[in-house]
């Protein structure tokens, strides 16, 4: 199916929607968040309250009746602005729903989805571990039957929107048995906020998105019922892999966005600064950065919105994922050095918001897979 570019109005009034809120209600604010590494709940409840966290989820559910493709926009037009508002929506939705959402029970649906495609809560997805983040098959933590309930016991780090005074839940990851080859089984299971044993500890120092909640998770002897099990028992490394190919998706909406910004940013600022009797705009030196910068940034755009329509549509998208995120990741990292080359001594200044995003891009090139496990995903699926 060829890709039309084109959005839908239904897309683009969506579009020009968190537009605006971006620009008028977190660019003025999100700043101060950010140097104070303070979670901005109040902009997250009006994310809410617009319905972003429920944009691909039936309206039977609470959620928008939408897809994927909405998502991506939304991400992609907050992350112009800032990423860490962009992430929270990005792992509210397709880490913390997602998995309910496509493999959930009946009753799980009807329990957790209203509240989470209403921001009222924000659910996280821990499969991330000391010994097991690019390979997702060494999970240690384990869950052991016992009577009609798991007993969980392990840990996991670099979860995102697991500590917050609003998150209901966790998804984790465990091993709940062994084949016959000895490989463990590894099941998907939800853990809700405050069960005895369940520790979050307090938010990591990061180099970025420091107005996003991360932590790391400990569970010892947590019990939960049996009924909490998401999906097939033995399935949940299945699971999760379908869960991060649509959020790679998801991470090259932002990633674009991210991109775009420094585009947006540089091309004020150098319509502003002066040097030598001049706008530094008019040196073309800083028009062909500037211009390159606007070719990476369409390309990307591109990219997650073929894997996206492929996902809507039914049709095969992994690979397209996979080329998405790291192309659109890539030029994120070059983007903003360059949106800080530009800006000079100013770029270094926290007040700038190309220094934020300097120090939130690296990590679209790590999270949800590194570039090295998108190459490998690509060579696979080309059957190498």
């Amino acid at each position: 199916m060829p890709l039309d570019h084109r959005l839908s109005d239904e897309h683009d009034e969506l579009r020009r929607t968190v537009e605006a809120f971006a620009q008028d209600v977190v660019a003025p604010k999100i700043g101060d968040f950010y140097e104070r590494h303070e979670f901005p709940y109040e902009i997250v409840r009006e994310m809410g309250r617009m319905g972003l966290f429920g944009l691909p989820f039936p309206e039977e559910y609470g959620g928008m009746g939408g897809d994927y493709m909405a998502l991506g926009i939304a991400l992609e037009e907050l992350a112009r602005v800032d990423s860490s508002v962009a992430i929270t929506l990005e792992a509210g939705v397709s880490l913390g729903a997602m998995p309910l959402h496509l493999f959930g029970t009946e009753e799980q649906k009807r329990e957790w989805l209203p509240r989470l495609c209403s921001g009222e809560i924000l659910g996280a997805f821990g499969l991330t571990e000391p010994e097991a983040g690019s390979d997702a098959g060494g999970t240690r933590t384990t869950a052991v039957r016992d009577g009609d309930e798991w007993v969980i016991n392990g840990s996991k780090c670099f979860i995102t929107n697991s500590g917050t005074d609003v998150t209901g839940l966790v998804t984790v990851t465990a091993v709940t048995g062994r084949t016959e080859e000895g490989r463990p089984e590894i099941s998907s299971i939800i853990v809700p906020s405050g069960t005895p044993g369940f520790t979050v500890a307090a938010p990591y120092s990061k180099v970025g998105w420091n107005a996003s909640d991360t932590r790391e998770l400990s569970f010892s002897d947590v019990r939960v019922p049996l009924a909490n099990l998401v999906g097939t028992e033995g399935r949940g490394y299945a699971q999760f892999l379908r869960i991060l190919d649509e959020g790679r998706i998801a991470i090259s909406a932002l990633a674009t966005g991210l991109a775009q910004g420094c585009v947006d940013e540089s091309v004020k600022y150098a319509k502003e600064r002066h040097a030598f009797g001049r706008p530094i705009g008019a040196n073309q030196a800083i028009q062909f950065k500037i211009a390159d910068m606007e070719m990476r940034a369409h390309m990307a755009r591109l990219g997650w919105r073929d894997a996206a329509s492929r996902l809507v549509h039914g049709e095969p998208f992994k690979k397209e994922a996979a080329l998405a995120k790291l192309y659109s990741s890539t030029v994120a990292v070059d983007n903003a050095r360059e949106a800080t080359q530009i800006h000079g001594g100013y770029g270094f200044m926290n007040e700038y918001p190309v220094a934020r995003m300097w120090r939130d891009s690296k990590i679209l090139e790590i999270g949800e897979g590194t570039s090295e496990v998108q190459r490998m995903l690509i060579a696979r699926e080309l059957g190498l």
